[in-house]
């Protein structure tokens, strides 16, 4: 299916691996110009070197900033420029006792996962809504509906950005703009591969063993597997087209039926 997409620009925070970058990779498919980000330069060079080595066509540029600091998100903001599409992917994530879990520790959660979305969104919605069409899509989890007792600082990252998704949707009525939020759910990304892997060579045990170990302890998930980072970008790069021009202030699951609710 052509997803309409050839000419526009896209800017994706957090994605130079993981789902961001599988995100980054689908939309540059379709003929998006895509700018990827991360903390490190030099992470940041090695994605785009990667996507135009994988798709040699695709237009590709990268920006660093990290967006647990204020300052470098005011500088990115002003770097920007027109963008069509907006992907809010950046996030941090770990289990942590709550008692354990400082003040510090839950700003920084809240800086990087709902503040990032939040100053982004600001810097490019006026240019939207002027241009007569755009798209802003926050990756958000199915940890914010059913937040986990050893994660309630992110959950509580991941509920709010529902809230801001669904109230910026708010401001786009009647235009060509929408607002709309991914709900992922267990899915083999780098860091949790990275984690896997660390687990496995700890308990001396094959790496796919382990991962299978893991996702067999989650009963809710109907796909029973962690889901692909290419599998949340499918769902991103349909919201992000013309295509999706009815879906608008919605919650959409990505989440292999962790969340097994009706609505």
């Amino acid at each position: 299916m052509d997803l309409r997409l050839q000419g526009k620009t896209a800017f994706i925070s957090g994605s130079t691996q993981g789902i961001g970058y599988a995100i980054a990779a689908a939309l540059a498919v379709e003929g998006v110009a895509v700018t990827l980000n991360g903390r490190d330069e030099s992470r940041v060079d090695a994605a785009v070197a990667r996507l135009r080595g994988e798709h040699p066509t695709a237009r590709v540029a990268g920006v660093a900033a990290d967006f647990a600091d204020a300052g470098q998100v005011d500088v990115l903001v002003q770097q920007l420029g027109d963008v069509d599409i907006l992907v809010n992917s950046v996030g941090i994530f770990g289990l942590s006792d709550f008692a354990a879990v400082t003040d510090d520790e839950w700003m920084r959660y809240f800086e990087v996962n709902v503040m990032s979305g939040v100053r982004l969104s600001r810097a490019v919605l006026g240019g939207m809504l002027e241009r007569g069409w755009g798209r802003i899509i926050f990756i958000s989890s199915e940890s914010g509906v059913n937040v986990p007792a050893d994660m309630v600082h992110y959950g509580m990252t991941k509920a709010a950005t529902l809230a801001v998704g669904n109230g910026l949707s708010k401001l786009t009525r009647g235009t060509a703009v929408t607002v709309n939020t991914v709900l992922g759910g267990p899915t083999f990304s780098d860091g949790v591969a990275a984690s896997v892997a660390a687990a496995a060579d700890a308990r001396s045990v094959p790496a796919d063993a382990m991962k299978a170990a893991i996702i067999g302890q989650n009963r809710t998930t109907l796909l029973e597997r962690f889901i692909e980072p290419d599998e949340v970008a499918n769902l991103v790069a349909y919201l992000a087209s013309p295509r999706a021009s009815a879906t608008n202030g919605a919650a959409l699951r990505a989440d292999g039926g962790v969340l097994t609710a009706m609505l």
